[in-house]
């Protein structure tokens, strides 16, 4: 695969966008020096310009503080790389024993964060996301974090058409950010493709990034037309979280929340995973190279967002994106109900 152009924009979009969320300390802290072997590999596995995606609540800022220093360290020029930042989520002291922003999910942070999503509280997210980065490196692609989410907390109608008109608001000042040139692209990413789709309804995104909802496991017919909408309408498809939070290549958690076989309502999962792995064996394919190349496959997707935490991983992924799977291993999976049999890309 080539770099494209970012939906109708003029900014180039690798293949492969690498996420920071192991730079603020996800889970557990690495050391510095596995922090920056992270990022001198972004450069190492990528031909050409390198895209990374970034957010005001990793690790409370500390991920945008690492990626700034670390590249001023590595001696990376501002035009070597596209940062794009999700907003919504502002940097303060931490009071508490541990962050309240999201507890036991970040391991050793030194501040707390708080929720800002509004016409102003999006441009403050701004303006402390390039302080953390430093001045030689700015965000030329923003988003609002996670709206869904935000939207989701509602108590009641009332107060999610007013969380909405929040959403509304923050979209407006980054346009006008925009507009001015302090940024190139504007979109959106979202773990409920229904929220991008209402939203999109509102705003003209130049992007949308999926999460968790078009993978090898979940394709279904609806998110399929949908991303070919929006690629007849120019806007660029990023598909993230491919491995539906790491289940697919034979974690314990999907979609965030730990599943068991002991559950009936889980069982299926494990039953679509023992057929997946065995077809994957039977084809010498690993599970997460199958979910790579799925993930790619329809010709709307421009990229793939990757988090890996160990640097090899990098050169893996690149080496794949050229090789071509057996036409008969994509036909077993739907001969076998892995994949939908009617999924037209493959």
């Amino acid at each position: 695969m080539q770099t494209k152009t970012l939906g109708s924009t003029d900014m180039s979009c690798p293949p492969i966008i690498y996420g920071t969320s192991f730079l603020g300390n996800l889970y557990r802290e690495l050391s510095w020096e596995e922090k920056l072997s992270l990022m001198r590999e972004w450069f190492n596995v990528s031909e050409g310009k390198v895209m990374i995606d970034s957010a005001g609540k990793y690790g409370a800022g500390l991920a945008l503080e690492v990626i700034g220093r670390g590249l001023a360290e590595l001696g990376v020029q501002p035009e070597a790389i596209t940062i794009s930042n999700k907003l919504g989520w502002y940097r303060v002291p931490l009071e508490t024993e541990e962050p309240t922003f999201e507890p036991g999910a970040w391991a050793n942070l030194k501040y707390d964060a708080v929720q800002k999503i509004s016409y102003e509280g999006i441009l403050q997210c701004w303006e402390q996301g390039c302080e953390l980065l430093g001045e030689a490196y700015k965000p030329e692609v923003v988003s609002v974090h996670d709206p869904d989410e935000y939207l989701a907390a509602a108590t009641d109608e009332a107060d999610r058409e007013k969380r909405l008109q929040d959403i509304l608001g923050a979209y407006k000042a980054l346009f006008e950010l925009k507009e001015k040139g302090e940024v190139k692209a504007v979109g959106i990413g979202s773990k409920d493709w229904l929220v991008i789709k209402e939203l999109y309804e509102k705003v003209k995104f130049d992007w949308v990034m999926f999460a968790n909802k078009f993978t090898i496991y979940h394709h279904p017919k609806a998110i399929v037309d949908f991303v070919k909408q929006l690629g007849d309408d120019g806007v660029g498809v990023i598909n993230s979280a491919i491995f539906n939070a790491g289940f697919l290549t034979g974690g314990e958690y999907f979609d965030y929340r730990v599943v068991s076989p002991e559950n009936p309502d889980d069982r299926h999962l494990f039953e679509w995973r023992e057929k997946f792995f065995a077809s994957c064996e039977k084809f010498d394919i690993a599970p997460g190279d199958a979910c790579l190349k799925f993930a790619l496959s329809a010709p709307q997707i421009q990229a793939v967002a990757l988090n890996p935490s160990k640097p090899k991983r990098m050169a893996n992924n690149k080496a794949l994106l050229e090789k071509e799977f057996p036409i008969e291993f994509w036909s077993e999976l739907k001969a076998e109900g892995i994949i939908e049999q009617d999924y037209p890309y493959l």
